[in-house]
């Protein structure tokens, strides 16, 4: 027998144990895992030992502005970035242009992404109401990973794209969906088995307390948190998982900020209803009070918050109730992130850094490299139908790896970062426990930092 690769000495971790094993691949599978040598030679060697290897890590969760905004980021630099990260399979978020709304725009984004990823990826398609509603059975068709649903955006009539900041009476714009256009889309979504993601966020009661919050003439951190408060986003999970129950949908809560929202997904849980959330690092490692060091560069939606809600939300974290965290990767220009913070546009890079700041948590006593395991890797393979595919180190399974170095240590530096554009709220951040080599399907992508191959990343689908 010749091995493609073998994986030797590893302290190889699951969500259940870890233990040393050598791993062998073959044709892009891994073959086995065997703690006694196996005879044979091997193309090639990779010697783990003083090392964690992980089944390959994944993000459900980033804005790669391809197509569209592609002087912020593309696909071919937010997959590097993946893949300098210790990701394996990336989930490409669907409000793109044209928004991936109908099988030919399913279509037209497959071939446009597929020559530029690093690392695997998954496409979500996007709910636009009434526009797609019957497209949503044959998206499903295609594989869409899950569907998103951006409650209480409006969208631009011209081309689709979403508005985030709508007022009433503007031109050539299709005013947000009322709830009974939100249940008719939980209804088709549920025929398809697959998740309703929503980005949680009351519009109506933002647009209210924004417009009371800028006649004080303010911009502070405060005051504009005050503006976009954390019952806009539990009134909106309540209304979801409300629905959801009627309906039968696979419903996700993306991004949770607040400790109420994430108090209300409990409940739902307990309840015995299918409702799982996600949660990502900047509501992990960053408050409101970090903003005065840190600046705009930290504005997200749904905004940082408070002490409080981070640790709610890290007990949350401990309990269960998120399944996985995931980035949000959504890079805008250093131009486009100075000035007043109401106009600023929401979003930073994040595909980058979430295992390694993950990975600090482990060093810390946070959790376990066990449970990063889970949220990084098998809970959103399995959530997804995509494991033992993904998600596993398993025979048979993808020769997916992250290998990591728990007692290396870095600086995260935003101009070391392979996005195009490099704004991030976690530079200067002191790490420890780093990805030193990623290896998609067998082969390595990134060892010490460096992207060493070209792109080969390939679509996945949902079982």
């Amino acid at each position: 027998m010749t091995w493609d690769h073998i994986i030797e000495n590893g302290s190889i971790v699951t969500p259940e144990n870890t233990y040393t094993a050598d791993i062998y691949i073959k044709d892009g599978k891994i073959f086995s895992i065997s703690k006694e040598k196996l005879e044979g030679e091997a193309k090639e060697r990779t010697n783990a030992n003083g090392l964690y290897v992980l089944p390959g890590l994944i993000d459900t969760h980033i804005h790669s502005r391809d197509g569209g905004s592609t002087y912020k980021e593309d696909f071919y630099h937010s997959t590097q970035a993946a893949a300098a990260g210790g990701i394996t399979t990336v989930f490409e978020m669907p409000n793109t242009n044209p928004p991936v709304s109908n099988v030919e725009n399913f279509d037209k984004q497959l071939k446009n992404l597929g020559s530029k990823a690093h690392v695997d990826f998954a496409m979500w398609g996007i709910c636009l109401g009434d526009l797609n509603l019957n497209d949503i059975k044959d998206l499903n068709k295609c594989g869409v990973i899950g569907f998103k649903y951006f409650w209480g955006y409006a969208v631009d009539k011209n081309n689709y794209r979403l508005i985030y900041d709508y007022k009433e009476g503007m031109k050539d714009v299709i005013p947000p969906s009322d709830d009974g256009g939100v249940y008719r889309m939980l209804e088709e979504v549920a025929k398809t088995e697959k998740t309703f993601a929503i980005h949680a966020e009351n519009s109506d009661l933002i647009n209210h307390l924004t417009t009371e919050m800028k006649k004080t003439g303010k911009n502070d951190y405060e005051t504009v948190l005050a503006g976009r408060p954390s019952l806009a986003e539990e009134m909106t999970i309540q209304a979801g998982i409300a629905m959801a129950k009627k309906t039968g949908t696979r419903l996700h809560i993306l991004h949770v900020s607040s400790a109420e929202g994430t108090e209300t997904i409990k409940k739902a849980q307990e309840e015995g209803y299918p409702i799982t959330a996600e949660t990502c690092p900047h509501y992990l490692f960053l408050t409101n009070e970090d903003y005065e060091k840190i600046g705009p560069s930290m504005k997200v939606y749904p905004l940082v918050k408070y002490k409080e809600d981070q640790e709610r939300i890290w007990q949350g974290i401990r309990e269960g109730t998120f399944s996985f965290v995931c980035s949000d990767h959504a890079p805008h220009t250093e131009e486009e992130k100075q000035g007043d913070l109401w106009t600023v546009p929401a979003g930073m890079c994040g595909v980058e850094s979430l295992a390694p700041l993950m990975l600090n948590s482990v060093s810390e006593g946070k959790i376990s490299l066990q449970q990063l395991v889970s949220l990084l890797s098998t809970n959103p393979a399995k959530q997804y139908g995509i494991f033992p595919q993904k998600g596993a180190l398993q025979v048979g399974s993808d020769a997916d790896i992250t290998i990591v170095d728990m007692d290396k240590q870095m600086v995260i530096k935003k101009e070391n970062l392979h996005s195009k554009s490099k704004v991030t709220a976690f530079d200067g951040f002191e790490i420890k426990g780093i990805p030193v080599m990623t290896i998609v399907r067998g082969t390595i992508v990134m060892k010490d930092g460096e992207i060493i191959t070209e792109p080969l990343g390939k679509l996945i689908k949902s079982k």
